[in-house]
């Protein structure tokens, strides 16, 4: 159509079918919001691909061409059709006929916490589709290696060109079981490290920056039993004199709503907040149901209720 173009541009197209709608440089110009003398040039690009003036003058106006005419509704066409492909990319997707498994890697503190409820908002507003958690990595930089579509974590150790967004900050608290010992006075840092202590980590360890806050005031704890995830550490509490010293302090009422016979405590030792990030690759950050689900994650993580803790 374009005959004197090598390679089309789809921004003439679109300026050609204002121009003849509008029958006026002025019109057209308002319309695409450009200045007048812009529009001008670009009527004259137009009128040198197309090899016709396009709008000539008509008395106190300007009258399309026959060939402009001729033209229109082909015109108008191609417009329409280019805009309907862009539109397909940034329509909003039709949850109710999706069917599709989203991939979250993410510990087992907010798989507990908030996998229930993330659930039942895809079960109400897309009900095909289905949630697949994978756990930590070893490694920070695998985090989102695999088919991983999202990455829930406290770790923010990315590349430049993952997308990351703060889901919320938390604090630590300790837990034990209600009758604990610890709970029969006021709990210093000294009767905080006389009890043997439970450590949660993925890769084993079993020192931490408790240790050297402890280690500040002369004092040293003694780990005897490490686990890879907070729910086992969690049920190890009920049957013994163990303290969890790490528990995010946001997950206990999820703790109390399973009736456990637990209760926390603030831990009498300074303790840096945690931020949990969700991180997702370039690649679907466009993707209109990849972006209705990190919506939905952020909603469900808003702040939930705190309870009191011993001192």
């Amino acid at each position: 159509m374009l005959g004197g173009m090598t390679t089309p541009d789809l921004n003439l197209l679109l300026t050609l079918d204002v121009l003849i709608q509008e029958g006026s440089v002025a019109g057209a110009a308002r319309r695409l919001n450009l200045s007048t003398p812009a529009m001008s040039r670009t009527l004259a690009r137009i009128r040198e691909a197309v090899g016709d003036p396009v709008l000539v003058r008509s008395g106190r106006g300007l009258a399309p061409t026959p060939r402009a005419l001729e033209l229109r509704d082909q015109v108008r066409s191609v417009v329409e059709q280019a805009q309907s492909v862009f539109s397909a990319f940034s329509q909003d997707v039709d949850l109710g006929t999706l069917t599709r498994v989203f991939t979250l890697r993410a510990n087992d503190v907010f798989v507990g916490g908030y996998g229930g409820r993330l659930r039942e908002r895809l079960r109400r507003y897309a009900p095909r589709t289905a949630l697949r958690f994978l756990s930590e990595s070893e490694s920070d930089a695998s985090a989102l290696s695999g088919d991983a579509d999202l990455y829930i974590g406290s770790s923010q150790k990315f590349g430049a060109d993952i997308k990351v967004q703060t889901l919320f900050t938390t604090t630590f608290c300790g837990l034990a079981r209600a009758e604990h010992p610890i709970f029969k006075a006021d709990i210093t840092p000294q009767r905080f490290a006389a009890y043997d202590h439970v450590s949660v980590s993925r890769r084993g360890r079993a020192q931490g920056p408790i240790d050297a806050a402890l280690g500040e005031q002369g004092l040293e704890r003694h780990v005897s039993l490490i686990t890879p995830t907070f729910h086992a550490a969690i049920f190890a509490l009920a049957d013994s004199d163990l303290i969890l010293p790490s528990m995010p302090e946001n997950l206990m009422p999820s703790v109390q709503r399973l009736g456990l016979t637990l209760r926390g405590f603030r831990v009498p030792l300074p303790m840096a907040p945690v931020t949990v990030v969700q991180a997702w690759p370039p690649r679907l950050d466009s993707d209109p149901a990849h972006r209705w689900l990190r919506q939905t994650i952020k909603q469900v993580c808003d702040p939930p209720e705190r309870l009191p803790l011993a001192l």
